[in-house]
């Protein structure tokens, strides 16, 4: 079975290489290269994104601007090595896979601070507003030697809207297809002394019915399911003396979802979304920087009104308690990182409560990162002492060698450690309060190419997780699944072209003994297909698209329920009224697709956007 896998993808490696190749010699490299983005989260420290060994992709506030209408889920699975399962459009359940790996193996930060469910234990896409982002950085690859449990695919940090020098203003309005209305503005200002940015935003749509007759368990219902959203950023930044420096983060979401709990059932839930940090930073000495962090946030799943018999009235809460203490010291062989936390999780829901409600994680990591020459390196180690599960250890070691001034080669292996959700231990009648922790081992080797205005990536990756643990009721470890893949995109801006295209081959599969073993895991699609690209046609119009296409996945475990294979089409453009001013117009998908990333629920058909925004530049 490895061995069918491997000649898959060396194969479409070549074949992909070859058709790069070709193509980037009939384009003139005569186009200036854009600036390399800075990045944080590949090691925790800026870091130009090319000196990084993980595969890292940047998404600044221009790319979020012409996602219109779409979910974040919907929006990160437009980009390579990521998938999405969604059980409807705006506010409705949904998670993203990195590399075919669980929705829980994502670890989510939002402003450095740690943000999700810790009672389903995975990230939470929800109720993130788009308008309040400024940049996401997705890294791909376990980073639990940096990062702790949950970060086995990789690690998605958002960063809200930030300070921009001198006083500003920005508004956009939205209106479109199914009743979608959205107002948004902010102001920032940065000066010697203080910083700061605050962003507030409105969001409300009909909807369309989230499911179909498909759905399994008795709960479709042919209804509207609408969503209205109040949402709210502020960051606020403060110079000291001797280079030092405060910042304060908030980000606060409320939402309102219907959803579809039968036929003739009303059911409605709230959300909420909150995330908080205070940070202290500076140079103490000579190479010597410091960050100490004081952080919370707050999930909360309140259920308003159901017809369930299975769904009590009242809120289900996660909130996460951080404090971290963060140094970064110059040596001959890097940058060296020494970093301490402590993190405490309380959940809580209604009328049962949980048999175990808390769990804190002390940590301690060592992380190194530093070049010479045509060599990088980047190492990481990290011990967590969780008070339910003991003393975990994990860690990664990553290199790269620029073996030629175009060519570059990356090569890195890690360990992961994965706890159990509160719901999958203690949730009445459904949980299993025997699981055990995954345990996964994880290698990738990647080839990058970068000349002029021309980059292409391509990784061989393979993911080992021991102690996998099943979706559902009762929930099980099987004892070995594997998740290897080859990832391949192409980025360019050829003039006013600005192309990005990425391919991706999956093999996620469930190697335990038994009537499901070679079985491919739920939701998974084994291939996958991404295009994107803008045109500035003159000074005032440009004009862009998105393509996506996926290969049919199964529903279930046991691979016997199928979903169809698809492919969606988006269309855009914009014009500049002044320079200061911009309408936008937005049509997603082109062809009115049907289509189900998880059984029985509807995703949205062809919808039309229209923005009239006012951004000074």
């Amino acid at each position: 079975m490895i061995s069918r896998f491997f000649q898959t993808a060396v194969a479409a490696s070549v074949a992909v290489l070859i058709a790069d190749q070709a193509f980037a010699q009939t384009v003139a490299a005569s186009v200036a290269p854009a600036l390399t983005p800075v990045v944080i989260t590949p090691t925790r420290s800026p870091l130009r994104s090319d000196q990084s060994v993980a595969d890292v992709t940047v998404l600044d506030r221009a790319d979020i601007e012409q996602a219109t209408g779409r979910t974040l889920a919907e929006f990160l699975a437009q980009q390579a090595g990521i998938q999405m399962q969604s059980q409807g459009g705006l506010g409705q359940l949904s998670a993203v896979s990195l590399r075919g790996l669980a929705s829980r193996h994502t670890l989510l930060l939002v402003d450095g601070v740690r943000y999700g469910s810790a009672t389903a234990g995975q990230p939470v896409l929800d109720n993130l507003p788009l308008g309040e982002v400024e940049r996401i950085e997705i890294v791909r690859g376990p980073l639990a030697g940096l990062y702790g449990s949950d970060a086995v695919g990789g690690v998605i940090h958002v960063f809200t809207r930030r300070a921009t020098e001198g006083q500003r203003f920005n508004a956009a309005l939205t209106a479109g297809s199914n009743g979608y209305a959205q107002a948004q503005g902010g102001v920032s200002f940065a000066d010697a002394l203080w910083s700061g940015s605050l962003q507030l935003s409105r969001t409300q749509t009909d909807g369309f019915s989230a499911t179909n007759a498909q759905e399994p368990f008795g709960n479709f219902n042919p209804d509207r399911d609408g969503f209205r959203q109040n949402a709210g950023s502020l960051n606020l930044g403060l110079k000291l003396p001797a280079d030092w420096q405060t910042n304060l983060h908030l980000l606060h979401s409320d939402g309102r979802v219907a959803y579809d709990d039968g036929l003739g059932a009303d059911a409605k839930v709230g959300l909420q979304t909150q995330v908080a940090a205070l940070e202290t930073s500076g140079r103490v000495m000579a190479g010597w920087r410091t960050t100490v962090r004081v952080a919370r946030s707050r999930d909360v799943y309140d259920t308003l009104v159901s017809a369930s018999p299975w769904s009590d009235l009242g809120p289900i809460s996660s909130d996460q308690e951080q404090l971290s203490w963060e140094n970064t010291v110059t040596t001959p062989v890097g940058s060296l990182l020494v970093l301490g936390e402590h993190l405490r999780q309380n959940v809580s829901k209604p009328v049962q409560a949980y048999e175990v409600s808390q769990r804190t994680v002390k940590s301690a990591a060592l992380g190194l990162n530093g070049e010479a020459g045509a060599h990088t390196w980047q190492l990481s180690w990290r011990r967590d002492a969780n008070s339910q599960y003991g003393q975990q250890s994990n860690g990664s070691l990553g290199y790269g060698y620029q073996f030629h001034p175009v060519w570059r080669i990356t090569a890195a292996a890690g360990s992961s450690f994965v706890a159990p959700s509160f719901n999958s231990l203690y949730w009445p009648g459904f949980s299993n309060p025997l699981l055990e922790p995954e345990q996964g081992e994880h290698r990738e080797v990647g080839l990058r190419y970068s000349r002029g205005v021309h980059q292409w990536h391509a990784t061989l990756f393979t993911n080992r997780i021991r102690g996998y643990i099943t979706q559902g009721a009762q929930p099980v470890n099987l004892p070995y699944t594997h998740s290897n893949g080859l990832s391949w995109s192409y980025d360019a801006q050829l003039d006013a072209l600005k192309l990005s295209t990425s391919f991706d081959h999956l093999d996620a599969r469930n190697d335990t003994v038994g009537a499901q073993q070679d079985k491919l895991l739920p939701r998974v699609a084994p291939n996958s297909a991404k295009l994107a690209a803008n045109w500035r046609l003159n000074t005032a119009w440009t004009a862009g698209m998105t393509m996506q296409a996926y290969s049919e996945r199964f529903d279930d475990a046991a691979n016997t329920v199928r979903l169809a294979g698809f492919g969606t089409v988006d269309l855009q453009a914009q014009w500049a009224l002044k320079p200061d001013w911009s309408v936008q117009t937005r049509l997603n998908n082109l062809a009115d697709k049907p289509y189900q990333t998880a059984l029985g629920y509807n995703q949205p058909g062809r919808e039309v956007y229209v923005s009239l925004r006012y951004a000074p530049r």
